[in-house]
C-alpha cells in the first residue's frame, strides 16, 4: 500500500479531534484517585492507607467493568460506519442488560472482598476501615458499568465530548463532597475512609444519571431508536457483545494483576523502596492516560472504517493512531529521562525515596514507547472486534515474560525494584511487538463483505 500523504494527514487530524476529549476524560477519571488520596492523606496516614488499599481492591472491579463494556464502542462504530445507525438502539439496550447484571455481580463481589485483604497483606488495624470503604463504594458498581456503556455508545458514534464533560464534572463534585463526608462538616459526623467510599459512589451515580438523561434527550442521538421500548434480553446479541468484551476484561485484569503483583513483591523490600515505586508508578499512570485516550479514538476510527468495508481505511486509521502515540511517548519519555529528580521531589521530601523514585522513573521513561505501541495496537485490534488472540498475547507477554524476568532479576540477581521494572519493560516490549504484528497482518490481509449480522472482517488469516 503506497502512502497517500493527504489521506494520512486527514486521518491524523480526525484522530486528534476525537482523542483530545477522550484523553481529558481519562485524566479526569484518574484525578479522582488523586483527590481521594490527598483528602485522606490530610486526615492522617491511617485513613490514607485504608483508602489506598480499598481503592486497589476496587480497581479490580473497575477494570472488569471497563473491559467488558469495551465491546460497545467498536460495535457502535462499525454500525455507524455501515450506515446502520437505526440498529444502534437495539444493540445498546442489550449492552445495558449486560451492564446491569455485571454491576450487581461486581457489587456483591466487592462487598465480600475481605479475603483479598490477606492477599494484599493488610494489617489488622486497617481492616475495619478498608472494609467500610468497600462496603460504601460497592453500591457504585452498577453505576460504573452503566456509565461505561453510555460512554461507549457516545464515543462509538465519534461524539467523545459528553464523556469529557461528565468525567470532569464528577471530579469537581468529588472534592467538596469527599471533604464534607470524610472530615464531618455541615452537621455530618466525620466518616473517614467510609466517607470517601460514599462520596465516590454518590458522584458515580450522579455522573451516570446525568449522562443517561443527556443521551436519551439530546437531538444527536434521536435517530438511534434509543427511546423505543426495550426488547427482552437477546441471547445471541448479548453473546456477541460478551465475545468481544470478556477477553478485554480478562486482558485488563491480567495487566492490573501484574502491577498489583509487582507492588506486593516490591513491598517486601522495605518502606523506602515501596514509596519510591508508588511515586514512579503514579507518574507513569498519569502519562499512560494520553496513549490510552488515543487508543480509544483508534478503536472508533478503525471500527468506522471496518463498518464501511474499507480495508485501506483500517490500515490508515490504525497506523496514523500508532504514529500519534509514538509522538506523545517521545514527550513523556523525554520528561521522565531528563527530569526524574524534580518529578520525584513533587511527591516527597525524603532524599532516600527521591533517589529510588528517580531510578525507577528512568526505567519508566524507557518503557513509554513499548507501552504506547501495545495499547495503540490493542485499540486498533478492538476496532476490528479482534480481542481473543490479543488476550492470549498479553497473558503470555505479561505473565510468561514480564513477571518471570522481573522476579529473576529482582530476587535471585538481587536487583530489587529495578529488576521488577526491567521485567515490566520486557513484558510490555513483547506485547508491543506481537500486538503490532497482529494488527499489521490483520489489516493487510482482511477481506470484507456485507453481513447483516456482523460488520467485522470475514477473516484475519491468523
Amino acid at each position: 500500500m503506497s502512502l497517500d500523504r493527504a489521506r494520512a494527514r486527514r486521518e491524523i487530524g480526525a484522530t486528534v479531534r476525537l482523542a483530545l476529549p477522550m484523553i481529558a476524560a481519562q485524566l479526569s477519571a484518574i484525578g479522582t484517585n488523586v483527590v481521594d488520596a490527598v483528602l485522606a492523606g490530610h486526615q492522617g496516614a491511617h485513613t490514607q492507607a485504608s483508602v489506598v488499599t480499598g481503592a486497589n481492591i476496587w480497581v479490580l472491579a473497575i477494570v472488569t467493568g471497563i473491559g467488558t463494556m469495551m465491546a460497545v464502542p467498536p460495535t457502535v462504530a462499525q454500525l455507524d460506519g455501515a450506515g446502520r445507525r437505526g440498529e444502534v438502539g437495539a444493540v445498546f439496550h442489550q449492552a445495558l442488560y449486560i451492564a446491569w447484571a455485571l454491576g450487581l455481580l461486581l457489587a456483591v463481589a466487592v462487598w465480600h472482598a475481605s479475603p483479598l485483604m490477606d492477599v494484599f497483606g493488610v494489617v489488622e488495624s486497617m481492616r475495619a476501615d478498608v472494609r467500610a470503604f468497600l462496603h460504601a463504594i460497592c453500591f457504585a458498581a452498577p453505576a460504573l458499568t452503566t456509565y461505561f456503556a453510555l460512554r461507549g455508545l457516545s464515543e462509538g458514534l465519534s461524539m467523545p465530548r459528553p464523556s469529557m464533560y461528565f468525567s470532569f464534572g464528577g471530579l469537581l463534585m468529588l472534592a467538596p463532597l469527599g471533604y464534607v463526608l470524610m472530615y464531618g462538616k455541615l452537621g455530618i459526623p466525620p466518616m473517614g475512609a467510609r466517607g470517601s467510599g460514599i462520596a465516590t459512589a454518590i458522584v458515580l451515580w450522579l455522573e451516570t444519571i446525568g449522562f443517561g438523561i443527556y443521551v436519551f434527550r439530546h437531538r444527536n442521538y434521536r435517530d438511534l431508536n434509543l427511546r423505543q421500548r426495550m426488547a427482552p434480553p437477546d441471547r445471541r446479541q448479548i453473546a456477541q457483545l460478551l465475545h468481544i468484551g470478556v477477553p478485554m476484561a480478562v486482558t485488563l485484569l491480567m495487566e492490573a494483576g501484574l502491577f498489583v503483583a509487582v507492588a506486593l513483591l516490591i513491598g517486601r523490600l522495605g518502606e523506602t523502596v515501596t514509596a519510591g515505586h508508588h511515586v514512579a508508578l503514579n507518574v507513569a499512570s498519569v502519562a499512560f492516560m494520553i496513549p490510552l485516550g488515543l487508543s480509544m479514538a483508534i478503536t472508533v476510527r478503525v471500527g468506522n472504517a471496518a463498518g464501511r468495508g474499507d480495508a485501506v481505511g483500517v490500515r490508515y486509521a490504525g497506523m496514523s493512531g500508532i504514529v500519534l502515540v509514538l509522538v506523545t511517548q517521545c514527550v513523556s519519555s523525554g520528561i521522565m529521562l531528563l527530569l526524574p529528580g524534580p518529578i520525584a521531589r513533587l511527591y516527597t521530601g525524603d532524599p532516600a525515596v527521591i533517589a529510588m523514585a528517580s531510578q525507577l522513573l528512568v526505567l519508566a521513561g524507557l518503557f513509554q514507547f513499548s507501552d504506547g505501541i501495545q495499547v495503540a495496537s490493542n485499540g486498533a485490534l478492538r476496532g476490528l472486534k479482534d480481542t481473543r488472540v490479543p488476550m492470549v498475547i498479553t497473558l503470555f507477554a505479561y505473565w510468561g515474560v514480564g513477571m518471570p524476568i522481573g522476579w529473576w532479576l529482582a530476587f535471585p540477581h538481587q536487583m530489587g525494584a529495578r529488576g521488577m521494572w526491567m521485567g515490566l519493560i520486557a513484558g510490555l516490549s513483547m506485547a508491543a511487538v506481537l500486538l503490532f504484528a497482529r494488527f499489521w497482518r490483520s489489516s493487510a490481509r482482511a477481506r470484507w463483505r456485507d453481513d447483516p449480522d456482523n460488520v467485522a472482517p470475514v477473516s484475519f488469516h491468523t
